[in-house]
């Protein structure tokens, strides 16, 4: 009786499954050898496709940057198009988020990163903001947007009304994880359209008329 075919092991595949080990188990549970157990083939097979952990990694944090929409950059003034963005990263990140400590590091040698960026910084850029500062803000949002991802605010507080009897001011912390979702998506909200305001009022302030127009020349 044959025996039956192995999957074929491709690189996708490869990342496919390292990306649902880390979101079952977390980053330091990742391992070449737990990786190809859940593969069915021998830890050396992974080589054929990548050199190293290392270049999973990379190619599993930039299968997450690559499902991030970049496209507002081309069809929106900087504003709009930072906005939309800085939701579809956050979305991209908050689905995992044991992957955000990875990313925060950094493009690095990622297609899809180095793509995002230069997409962030191009748009700013060309709408007439200075390249020290389009590099300002860029990094400015990354910041925001991944710390936003890294974790929940009302899980941080726990469902037991005693807790806080000490704590005049905390009186309905035990409530906050019941509203997860709308305590962090409301503080992501305001986080964006103080961020995005205040670089209005500075781009209104400090980038003259003629160098708006110069960059889309």
């Amino acid at each position: 009786m044959p025996r039956p075919r192995q999957a074929l092991l491709t690189r996708q595949r490869i990342v496919e499954t390292a990306l649902a080990l880390i979101d079952a188990d977390g980053l330091d549970a990742l391992s070449t050898r737990r990786l190809a157990a859940a593969l069915g083939v021998r830890g050396p097979s992974l080589y054929n496709h990548f050199a190293t952990k290392e270049e999973i990694l990379d190619a599993v944090a930039d299968s997450v940057t690559a499902t991030v929409d970049v496209g507002a950059f081309d069809r929106y003034d900087w504003d709009q198009a930072l906005r939309r963005w800085a939701r579809s990263y956050r979305a991209a990140l908050a689905a995992h988020p044991h992957v955000v400590p990875y990313l925060a590091r950094g493009p690095g040698r990622r297609p899809a990163a180095l793509a995002m960026a230069d997409a962030v910084y191009g748009a700013l850029v060309r709408a007439g903001w200075p390249p020290a500062r389009a590099t300002h803000i860029g990094a400015a949002m990354r910041y925001f947007v991944a710390g936003s991802a890294l974790g929940s605010f009302a899980r941080g507080f726990v469902e037991d009304p005693s807790l806080y009897a000490a704590h005049p001011h905390l009186h309905q912390a035990h409530r906050l994880p019941g509203h997860q979702r709308s305590v962090d998506e409301g503080a992501f909200a305001l986080g964006l359209d103080a961020l995005l305001h205040g670089l209005a009022a500075e781009y209104a302030a400090t980038v003259t008329p003629l160098e708006r127009t110069a960059g889309r020349e």
